[in-house]
Protein backbone atom coordinates (compact mmCIF):
# COMPACT_ATOMS: atom_id res chain seq x y z
CA UNK A 1 0.00 0.00 0.00
CA UNK A 2 1.57 3.40 -1.09
CA UNK A 3 0.89 6.10 1.47
CA UNK A 4 1.91 9.80 1.17
CA UNK A 5 5.43 11.00 1.91
CA UNK A 6 5.81 13.24 5.00
CA UNK A 7 8.29 15.52 3.43
CA UNK A 8 9.87 18.26 4.83
CA UNK A 9 12.83 19.55 2.51
CA UNK A 10 15.81 19.55 5.03
CA UNK A 11 17.45 22.93 3.30
CA UNK A 12 14.11 25.22 3.06
CA UNK A 13 11.29 23.23 4.80
CA UNK A 14 9.11 23.05 1.99
CA UNK A 15 6.67 20.59 2.25
CA UNK A 16 5.47 19.81 -1.68
CA UNK A 17 7.54 17.84 -3.70
CA UNK A 18 8.24 15.61 -6.56
CA UNK A 19 8.92 11.79 -6.67
CA UNK A 20 9.89 9.13 -9.26
CA UNK A 21 12.43 6.73 -10.19
CA UNK A 22 15.85 6.27 -12.22
CA UNK A 23 18.05 3.65 -13.59
CA UNK A 24 21.81 3.71 -13.92
CA UNK A 25 24.52 1.29 -14.97
CA UNK A 26 26.56 -0.32 -12.37
CA UNK A 27 29.85 -1.85 -13.78
CA UNK A 28 31.96 -2.32 -16.54
CA UNK A 29 29.71 -4.89 -18.53
CA UNK A 30 27.13 -3.20 -17.74
CA UNK A 31 27.84 -0.03 -19.59
CA UNK A 32 29.11 -2.00 -22.28
CA UNK A 33 25.69 -3.67 -23.14
CA UNK A 34 23.88 -0.74 -21.69
CA UNK A 35 22.43 -2.52 -18.76
CA UNK A 36 20.79 -0.32 -16.23
CA UNK A 37 21.14 -2.51 -13.25
CA UNK A 38 20.98 -0.19 -10.60
CA UNK A 39 17.32 0.97 -9.78
CA UNK A 40 17.22 4.27 -7.64
CA UNK A 41 14.17 6.28 -6.20
CA UNK A 42 14.17 10.25 -5.70
CA UNK A 43 12.45 12.67 -3.42
CA UNK A 44 13.11 16.47 -5.15
CA UNK A 45 11.62 19.77 -3.25
CA UNK A 46 9.43 21.89 -5.63
CA UNK A 47 10.77 24.96 -3.74
CA UNK A 48 14.71 24.71 -3.71
CA UNK A 49 14.74 21.28 -5.69
CA UNK A 50 17.23 19.62 -2.96
CA UNK A 51 16.95 16.00 -4.26
CA UNK A 52 17.20 12.68 -2.01
CA UNK A 53 18.31 9.47 -3.70
CA UNK A 54 17.11 6.23 -2.30
CA UNK A 55 18.33 2.66 -3.79
CA UNK A 56 15.48 0.88 -4.32
CA UNK A 57 15.73 -2.99 -5.61
CA UNK A 58 16.01 -3.79 -9.26
CA UNK A 59 14.54 -6.85 -10.77
CA UNK A 60 15.92 -9.19 -13.42
CA UNK A 61 12.51 -8.94 -15.80
CA UNK A 62 13.09 -5.22 -15.41
CA UNK A 63 16.67 -5.95 -16.41
CA UNK A 64 16.19 -7.78 -19.48
CA UNK A 65 13.77 -5.25 -20.48
CA UNK A 66 16.19 -2.77 -20.24
CA UNK A 67 19.09 -4.73 -22.19
CA UNK A 68 16.31 -5.02 -25.08
CA UNK A 69 15.42 -1.75 -25.52
CA UNK A 70 18.14 0.50 -24.72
Amino acid sequence: MNQPLRFSCPKCSNVTYNKGEIRATGGIFSKIFDVQNKKFSYVSCDRCTYTEFYKSKSSALGNVFDFFTG
